[in-house]
């Protein structure tokens, strides 16, 4: 078995096994640091406190481990490391960079989402899993960007990297100067003297690398912080505002080819055969090698690559799952007629009081579709290996390309990147392990791989399809009682699938979003049915949630109407948890809900925790000649605390407008085993004139530091989908939305 896969089992498969894990990996293992890779190699001049700091050539240097696909993340961990190292992110000795693959970045908040409790049970039994699942990710090493988790997991860590360094520091000014530490302060990169002198740190790392570095040192109070908190400008912004920005695809170097792929559009079918003849004699193409499940085409550069794949005649074998879609909705259909994977919440027998009003609801596929399509640039040599991606999980990436290499782990040097999106989609591998494939067969020539638009969205591994059954019943005007089962393939199976490995037990992404509402609804059920395995499918925005929360909250809101009560109110009522209620609250105010409307206008509300973050929304649509106009929307979220004011508000704008362009306008559909949509014209992301006004307010009321990339998805669809309701008395169970009514 690979290190690879004893990791990657280890880390994944929490749930009920979580805790046997821990125990066997012991206490030690479970509280060990992992060693620092920043102090190999380091000259004596130069020091490093720890993984995230290094001051060497007169630079100080930022580790922001964390893959930056557009949400800032990379930003946001140089301004936690700088709060507290008392640096500012524009001097110019200041340096950010990714660093390499290593299990000091292990991301202990990833655990978090696998584990069997709702986010508002804060029992101990809860909280000592949640830790001791952390502490198994840490000692297991697996870095990794996802799930709203990059905040949380960086929140106390990189702050206490900046103190620990400015204290030691201050400890070496204090040696040479023969002060005490206390008469010192810093500001600026520099150690500041009672008598106004000031030591930069780039002239004290020699001494501070002699002094051991000091450890338990106290956070400041946010009220005393200069960065975190306030408005920021992303150290990004210009650069992406001006088209300067290097991501992966501008990348070049000296003798570098291009490869583009011509795969099966039959996903998990194998090329049977093909005449490549065409496409060797196009004018600059210079080689056709065979890569798994199609051809890679050489040439002198991009588009003769597109236009030699494109010549390619290949006969190819079927795909590895149902070929048509409606047997994937069968499929589904039939998981809901057998009996439930998992009950994952039963309360008060709603088994039996659950009676009335049978709804049926269904979210179709969907392609991540990031603006830059996957691709990689790889030189491959006789003892080492360099290649330049953008990926979620750099340390399993640098794995699977030494095996593929043959070359020794430490001889492969990933390189991580900006990424121009991802949504999900760089989880996967299939880029990396083809430009692997491509580079040892051209040993000692840079390769640059760039998948086609259409090849990315056909090969893409989509957003899980899933369909859902309901039942209710009303009491005095009340929702008494909710019956709601949910099908859907598992996702987390698939992707382990993979990499080799298969996952035993519930996947709790089916439900997520749905079995932990935070709302005391006497009788309440949520059931998982689990689907055969159908087109390979990925985490995408939000993972289950997105399905799940469209189901719950339209469930709730068509049972609320039957009941004549106030949607929002009748939330209000049954909501039991205080920071999902705070955000009712205040989207209610945002909007002043109850406000007579004009005529064939409507709102609908919706609100779902995903992730631990309870978001509310408000849509507001008009029935208008031209068909259904979106008029204004609000949002309020909960994330424990707001680190970036600025950028968290254009998280949560984007999140809506993802969540909403993907209920009207998109789907993937299978006919022959090939996906039917490869291009942006039939999987339109939110038309700038569709969009309206997206209102936020952000709150600070939760017991934890949450992550915000993710939670706005869920509850768009089901917000517009009841407002569509208000406004003209039509219910839409099925996503996208343009299937049945039209949208100006």
């Amino acid at each position: 078995m690979s290190r690879l896969t004893r990791l990657t089992r280890r880390a994944f498969i929490l749930g009920s096994v979580t805790v046997t894990g821990g125990v066997a990996f012991g206490v030690y293992a479970l509280n060990r640091e992992p060693e620092n890779p920043l102090a190999e190699d380091l000259p004596p001049e130069a020091v490093s406190f720890n993984p995230w700091i290094r001051i060497a050539d007169g630079r100080i240097t930022l580790i922001a481990p964390h893959t930056d696909l557009g949400q800032g993340i990379r930003h946001m961990q140089a301004a936690l490391i700088a709060e507290e190292l008392d640096v500012d992110l524009d001097q110019p000795e200041l340096v950010i960079e990714t660093g390499p693959p290593a299990a000091a970045y292990a991301n202990r908040a990833l655990a978090d989402e696998g584990l069997p409790f709702m986010t508002q049970d804060m029992t101990p039994l809860a909280e000592i899993s949640r830790d001791v699942a952390g502490r198994l990710m840490g000692a297991l090493g697996l870095q990794g960007t996802g799930g709203s988790s990059s905040v949380p997991d960086s929140y106390e860590k990189l702050r206490q990297a900046g103190a620990m360094a400015r204290e030691t520091l201050k400890l070496a000014a204090a040696r040479a100067h023969g002060v005490a530490v206390e008469e010192l302060r810093t500001e600026r990169g520099a150690v500041h003297l009672p008598d106004g002198r000031a030591l930069p740190y780039v002239e004290l790392a020699e001494l501070a690398a002699e002094l051991r570095p000091r450890y338990d040192v106290p956070l400041r109070d946010p009220g005393q912080w200069r960065i975190l908190g306030k408005p920021m400008q992303r150290l990004d912004v210009l650069a992406k505002s001006t088209g300067t920005l290097t991501y992966g695809i501008d990348l070049r170097l000296p003798g570098m080819v291009h490869a583009a792929v011509r795969l099966n559009p039959r996903p998990g079918g194998v090329l049977e055969a093909h005449d490549d003849s065409a496409a060797r004699a196009l004018p600059g193409v210079e080689r056709v090698l065979p890569v798994t499940g199609g051809l890679a085409v050489i040439a002198s550069d991009t588009w003769t690559a597109f236009k030699g794949a494109e010549a390619l005649e290949c006969t190819w074998g079927p795909a590895a799952f149902p070929a048509e879609q409606a047997d994937h909705w069968q499929a589904l259909s039939d998981a809901l007629d057998a009996p439930p994977e998992k009950v994952w919440r039963d309360e008060g027998d709603a088994e039996s009081r659950a009676t009335g009003w049978p709804m049926e609801y269904r979210a179709p596929y969907l392609a991540h579709a990031p603006l830059e399509p996957i691709g990689a640039l790889i030189k491959v040599t006789a003892d080492r290996c360099d290649i330049w991606v953008a990926h979620q999980f750099p340390g399993m990436a640098q794995q699977m390309v030494a095996e593929i290499t043959g070359l020794p782990l430490e001889a492969v040097h990933l390189h991580n990147q900006y990424a121009g999106g991802s949504f999900g989609h760089r989880l996967e591998f299939e880029n990396v392990t083809r430009a692997a494939e491509i580079g040892t067969a051209l040993r000692g020539t840079p390769v640059k791989l760039t998948y086609s638009r259409e090849e990315d969205m056909a090969h893409d591994f989509p957003r899980q399809i899933a369909m859902a059954r309901a039942q209710g019943t009303i009491l005095g005007g009340e929702v008494e009682a909710l019956d709601l089962s949910i099908a859907a393939p598992s996702v987390t199976a698939s992707q382990m699938s993979r990499i080799g490995l298969s996952v035993p037990g519930p996947d709790s992404q089916i439900v997520a979003g749905a079995w932990s509402m935070p709302y005391a609804i006497p009788a309440l059920r949520v059931t998982a049915h689990r689907a055969p395995d159908l087109a390979p499918i990925s985490s995408w925005r939000s993972v289950g949630a997105s399905h799940a929360g469209f189901f719950a909250e339209s469930a709730l809101d068509e049972l609320i109407h039957e009941g004549q009560a106030d949607p929002l109110l009748e939330r209000l009522r049954l909501c039991n948890y205080a920071p999902a209620r705070a955000c009712l609250e205040a989207v209610a105010e945002m909007c002043s809900w109850g406000e007579p409307l004009p005529e064939g206008r409507g709102r609908g509300v919706a609100m779902v925790m995903s992730f631990g973050t309870p978001v509310a929304e408000v849509i507001e649509v008009e029935d208008t000649p031209a068909g259904l106009r979106m008029t204004n929307a609000w949002v309020a979220a909960d994330v424990g605390r707001v680190l970036d004011p600025v950028n968290i508000e254009n998280l949560i704008q984007g999140g809506v407008v993802f969540g909403l362009g993907h209920a009207i306008n998109s789907e993937i559909t299978y006919a022959d085993g090939m996906a039917q949509q490869t291009n942006y014209h039939a999987h339109a992301g939110l038309r700038l004139y569709q969009c309206p006004p997206i209102h936020v307010r952000v709150l600070e009321t939760g017991p934890k530091v949450r992550g915000i990339g993710e939670p706005p998805v869920p509850p768009a669809a089901p917000a517009l989908a009841n407002a569509i309701f208000a406004a003209t008395g039509r219910r839409l169970r099925e996503m996208p939305f343009d299937k049945f009514v039209t949208f100006a």
